[in-house]
C-alpha cells in the first residue's frame, strides 16, 4: 500500500479523554501520578509507531499545562534544549533519535530533575536496553517506570474511528468503520488520517460522508489496492 499523502485539516487536540485506552489502563494512571510528581522521577512509554505514544505526551502536557505548572515538549531534533527548571514537566518524544548533544541534554535533566522538583516523560520506540543511546543514558532511561502501548483490538480501534469522527462533528456510518477495518491498514495513525482526509473530502466538495467516497479517497489517490 502506498503512503497517505493527502492534506489533512488540523488534528483534534490531543488530550486524555480521547485517548482510547484499550489494554492500557495501568499506563494511563501511571502517567497521570507522572503529570503531578514532583519528586524527579521519570516515565518512559514506548510503542510501535502509529499506537499514540506522541499523543500522550501532548496531552500530558495538555493537563499539566491546565494546572498551572510550566511544561515543555521537545521532539528528538530538539532535545539539546531540553533544561530542567523549577517544577517543569518536560515531555521528550523519539529518544531513539537524539543526537549526542541531545543525549547530553538528557543525562543532565535526569540528574537535576530531583533539585528541580520536576517530571519527565519520555517516548520511544523501543524498549531501553535496545535503545541505541549512550551506555549512561540509556541505563537512566532503564530506571524510569517503563510501559509499552499495547495496540487496539478491532473493537478498539472502531470506538477510536467513532470518537474521532465525532470531536469532528461527522457522522459516521457503521460500513465505514468495517470497510477500514477489514481492508485498511492496521496502525492506528493511518486510520486517523484517512478519517481526517475523508472529512476534508466532504467539506470541499459539499459531499456527505459515505462509503463510496471514501472508497474514492482510496483508491484514486492513495490506496489504488484496496477493493473499490
Amino acid at each position: 500500500m502506498q503512503q497517505l499523502t493527502l492534506d489533512v485539516r488540523p488534528q483534534v487536540p490531543a488530550t486524555l479523554e480521547n485517548f482510547v485506552v484499550g489494554d492500557n489502563a495501568a499506563l494511563m494512571l501511571a502517567l497521570r501520578r507522572q503529570i503531578a510528581a514532583r519528586d524527579g522521577s521519570w516515565l518512559y512509554i514506548w510503542g510501535a509507531p502509529g499506537t499514540g505514544r506522541s499523543h500522550l505526551l501532548h496531552a500530558a502536557l495538555s493537563e499539566s499545562r491546565a494546572s498551572g505548572r510550566p511544561s515543555a515538549y521537545l521532539p528528538a531534533q530538539q532535545g539539546s534544549a531540553l533544561l530542567m527548571e523549577d517544577g517543569l514537566v518536560a515531555a521528550l518524544d523519539d529518544v531513539d533519535q537524539l543526537d549526542e548533544a541531545g543525549q547530553a541534554a538528557l543525562f543532565r535533566a535526569l540528574i537535576q530533575a530531583r533539585e528541580a522538583q520536576g517530571s519527565l516523560i519520555l517516548a520511544g520506540s523501543a524498549p531501553p536496553q535496545q535503545l541505541k543511546l549512550r551506555e549512561d543514558v540509556r541505563t537512566r532511561i532503564g530506571q524510569a517506570l517503563i510501559f509499552e502501548i499495547q495496540p487496539l483490538n478491532d473493537d478498539a480501534k472502531g470506538m477510536l474511528l467513532i470518537e474521532h469522527a465525532g470531536a469532528r462533528g461527522m457522522l459516521l456510518d457503521a460500513d465505514i468503520v468495517e470497510y477500514l477495518l477489514r481492508h485498511g491498514r492496521r496502525d492506528q495513525l493511518w486510520l486517523m488520517n484517512v478519517l481526517d482526509a475523508l472529512d476534508d473530502a466532504s467539506l470541499t466538495q459539499s459531499r456527505p460522508v459515505t462509503l463510496p467516497l471514501l472508497r474514492e479517497i482510496l483508491h484514486d489517490e492513495c490506496e489504488p489496492g484496496l477493493p473499490f
